[in-house]
């Protein structure tokens, strides 16, 4: 059985503490290590967020599109712009399921790593050789730490944003009319100062798991 879907059938079955056990060993057996899966998951976390990000600046164009609406099929516009709207929640999830992946797989990862940090003989090498990893370890833990800290704080700034553009779907949506569009010009102008913020938010945590991906295959 090729790799690629054997970790996705494991993955599938719940990954409760045996299963994980099964993954990992499966990995191992491939000539790959935890800290090769937490490269892949930061990798995949990272697109969920670039894809999150154009997603969020799509979902505000059709809203905006609705705030210069002249003419045309007024329901087709706003069914636009909802389903939009549940792209950007789905986009959301899909950046929350990725953060969730990352923090299991690191926590395995830094565990195993105290622990054979007492695997190291007691000798002078052996005890140099230790020092360097307990160092390697606190750099590469300070620096997860900050990633994940930025990755969540992007992800949390979604949630003013996304909520915004559910309200204004349930507001079109109970009053479909043309009048009912002369309201959203100064909520859009709001929103468009928290899409700012988010984009800028989301763009530096995208910018900080570049750089730990780096660090990881540096220390590799």
């Amino acid at each position: 059985m090729r790799l690629a879907p054997l970790i996705l059938l494991l993955t599938a079955s719940g990954m409760g503490a045996g299963c994980a056990t099964a993954y990992y060993g499966v990995l191992q057996a491939f000539g790959k290590e935890k800290r090769d899966l937490l490269v892949s998951r930061v990798v995949g976390a990272k697109e969920s967020q670039e894809d999150a990000q154009e997603q969020i600046q799509t979902t505000f164009e059709a809203f905006k599109g609705m705030t210069n609406f002249d003419g045309g099929d007024l329901e087709d516009a706003y069914n636009r712009f909802n389903s939009e709207y549940e792209d950007s929640v789905d986009a959301a999830d899909g950046v929350s399921s990725r953060i969730r992946g990352i923090e299991k797989v690191a926590k395995d990862m830094f565990s195993e790593w105290e622990s054979e940090l007492g695997d190291f003989s007691n000798d002078e090498p052996g005890r140099k050789a230790k020092s360097r990893s307990e160092a390697l370890l606190r750099d590469t833990r300070t620096k997860y730490d900050g990633l994940v800290r930025s990755m969540n704080s992007a992800r949390d700034s979604m949630d003013p944003v996304l909520s915004s553009f559910k309200n204004q779907v349930l507001s079109l949506k109970h009053s479909l009319n043309a009048a009912a569009l002369s309201s959203l010009e100064e909520d859009a102008a709001e929103i468009q100062a928290d899409v700012d913020s988010l984009i800028e938010d989301m763009q530096r945590s995208i910018s900080e798991a570049e750089a730990f991906i780096q660090e990881l295959d540096a220390a590799a």
